[in-house]
C-alpha cells in the first residue's frame, strides 16, 4: 500500500538557472533522468525571476553569477513571492561570504559545482523535503554564523509577543534540527518515520510563522536549543 501511494505522488518539480547553456542543459538532463520534472530553465537573473514566479517549482537550482541580476537577488525575490519554494545554490564559488549571503537571502542549501551528479541528485531530493544541504565543510560555517547572530542583543520592543507553545516532540525535533542533523538522522535518532519528522517540522514552522528550515535553525539557536 505504501509503495502504491509513493508511486502516485507527483514528481518533484525543479527549475535550473545558469548562464552557461551547456552546463544548464546538462544539469537539467541529469535531473530529468533521475525522475525530477524540470519545469523551466533560465540563463539570466530577470528571466529567472519571471519564470520561477510563473512555474512555481518545488526546488530552484540556482547559480549565483548571473547577468542582469545577481543570484542572491533572484533568491530574495522568488522566496518572497513563493515562501514554500526551496532554493539550492549550485555555484563554483566556495567563498564564505558568498555562502553566507546566499543563506541570508533565503537559500536552503549550497552545493559546489565540483559535486558529482549523484551528490547533486541527492541534494535536490533532500532540499525538496526541507533538509538544509551543504557541501561538506560549509554547514559548520553557516551554523557558526547563526550562533554569532544569536549572541547579539535583540532590539528592545515595547510588547514582546507570546512565545508559541510547541509540543514536547516538536521541541525535541527542533533541538536536533538546530544541531544540524538531517531529517533521516532525526528519524533514526527518535525511532520515528521520515514523514513524521517532516510533519513535526511543518507544524513547528506554522506555529513560529517561519518559512523554511534555515529560519528554523536560527530560531532554535537563538532559543539555545542547540546547547540543550
Amino acid at each position: 500500500m505504501t509503495d502504491d501511494v509513493r508511486e502516485a505522488e507527483p514528481p518533484v518539480t525543479v527549475m535550473v538557472v545558469d548562464d552557461h547553456p551547456m552546463w544548464r542543459d546538462a544539469v537539467a538532463r541529469d535531473l530529468s533522468e533521475a525522475g525530477f520534472d524540470v519545469v523551466a530553465t533560465a540563463g539570466d537573473g530577470p528571466q529567472a525571476v519571471r519564470r520561477a514566479k510563473a512555474a512555481e517549482p518545488d526546488v530552484l537550482v540556482l547559480d549565483l553569477n548571473l547577468p542582469g541580476l545577481p543570484g542572491v537577488e533572484v533568491c530574495k525575490e522568488v522566496v518572497a513571492a513563493h515562501p514554500k519554494l526551496r532554493v539550492l545554490v549550485l555555484s563554483a564559488s566556495g567563498e564564505h561570504a558568498d555562502v553566507l549571503e546566499a543563506v541570508k537571502s533565503g537559500a536552503t542549501g549550497y552545493l559546489l559545482k565540483s559535486a558529482s551528479t549523484e551528490e547533486l541528485i541527492d541534494a535536490v531530493r533532500r532540499t525538496a523535503v526541507g533538509d538544509a544541504v551543504f557541501t561538506p565543510g560549509l554547514a559548520g560555517l553557516v551554523l557558526g554564523e547563526y550562533r554569532r547572530l544569536a549572541s547579539e542583543p535583540a532590539p528592545a520592543t515595547a510588547d514582546q509577543p507570546v512565545a508559541p507553545q510547541l509540543t514536547e516532540r516538536e521541541t525535541e525535533v527542533l533541538r536536533l534540527v538546530a544541531k544540524g542533523l538531517s531529517y533521516k538522522q532525526i528519524a533514526e535518532r527518535l525511532v520515528i518515520s521520515h514523514r513524521t519528522v517532516q510533519n513535526h517540522v511543518q507544524n513547528t514552522l506554522g506555529k513560529l510563522q517561519l518559512h523554511n528550515r534555515v529560519e528554523l535553525v536560527r530560531y532554535a539557536i537563538e532559543a539555545g536549543l542547540d546547547d540543550a
